[in-house]
C-alpha cells in the first residue's frame, strides 16, 4: 500500500461523528442530518433490542434526540452505522490511545478509521502524497490485506498526537456556557447544566 496516512479534519458542528463516518465512508461530510435519520430509523424499529436500559433514555425519546443536529452522537451511534454500512469502523482515542473497533464480531471484510479527541471526531485516510487534494484519499481498507500496515501507521499518528496533548481530558477540561456565561468543569457539568438550562453552546477554556 502506497502513500501516507492523513488526519482530515470534519467541522466543529456538534455533528462531527456523522460527517466523519460520511466521509470515510462515501467521501461525504455532510451526510449527518441522513445519517441521524438511519440511526433513528434502526433503533424505532427494533424497540426490543434498544430499551431505555441500552440508549439511557426511552426508544422514542431517543429517537427525537438523534435528530436534533445539536446532539452528539458515540458508540451506540457507531455501532449502528457499522452495521448500516457493513463495514468495521475503528475508533482511535488520542488521550487513552486506545482502539475502539465496531462491527468486528460481524466478519465484515472491510474497515474504516476514525480519530477522536475528547470532543471531536476527525477522518483517517490514506494520501497518496502530502498535500495531496482529498479526492485521492483511500479511506476503506481491507481486513485482511493491508489493514495492518494502515494500522501501524495510525497508532504511530495517535502516539504522536497524545505526546502533542492534542486531546481534551472531559473529565477535568474546563468549559463556559456561551449563553449564561458560567464555568464548567468537565463532561457531566456540561451535560448536568444543559439539562437544567437548555443551554448547549459550550466554549472551552483554560
Amino acid at each position: 500500500m502506497e502513500g501516507i496516512i492523513v488526519r482530515r479534519v470534519i467541522p466543529s458542528d456538534n455533528s462531527c461523528l456523522f460527517n466523519a463516518v460520511g466521509y470515510v465512508m462515501e467521501h461525504d461530510k455532510h451526510k449527518a442530518q441522513e445519517l441521524r435519520q438511519v440511526i433513528a430509523a434502526a433503533v424505532g424499529s427494533d424497540p426490543e433490542k434498544y430499551i431505555e436500559a441500552f440508549l439511557g433514555k426511552p426508544n422514542e425519546e431517543y429517537c427525537a434526540w438523534i435528530l436534533d443536529s445539536d446532539k452528539w452522537g458515540g458508540a451506540i451511534e457507531l455501532s449502528i452505522l457499522s452495521e448500516y454500512y457493513g463495514r468495521e469502523i475503528a475508533a482511535y482515542d488520542i488521550q487513552t490511545m486506545r482502539c475502539d473497533l465496531y462491527g468486528q464480531e460481524k466478519k465484515y471484510t472491510e474497515r474504516v478509521m476514525l480519530l477522536y479527541d475528547g470532543l471531536h471526531y476527525d477522518a483517517f485516510s490514506i494520501s497518496p502524497f502530502d498535500g495531496a487534494p482529498e479526492e485521492f484519499d483511500q479511506t476503506i481498507f481491507c481486513v485482511n490485506g493491508s489493514i495492518r500496515t494502515v494500522e501501524s501507521q495510525a497508532l504511530k499518528l495517535v502516539q504522536e498526537e497524545n505526546r502533542k496533548r492534542s486531546y481534551t481530558d472531559t473529565a477535568n477540561f474546563t468549559l463556559r456556557c456561551g449563553q449564561c456565561s458560567i464555568g464548567l468543569v468537565g463532561q457531566k457539568e456540561a451535560a448536568d447544566h444543559a439539562r437544567q438550562t437548555g443551554h448547549v453552546n459550550f466554549q472551552e477554556y483554560r
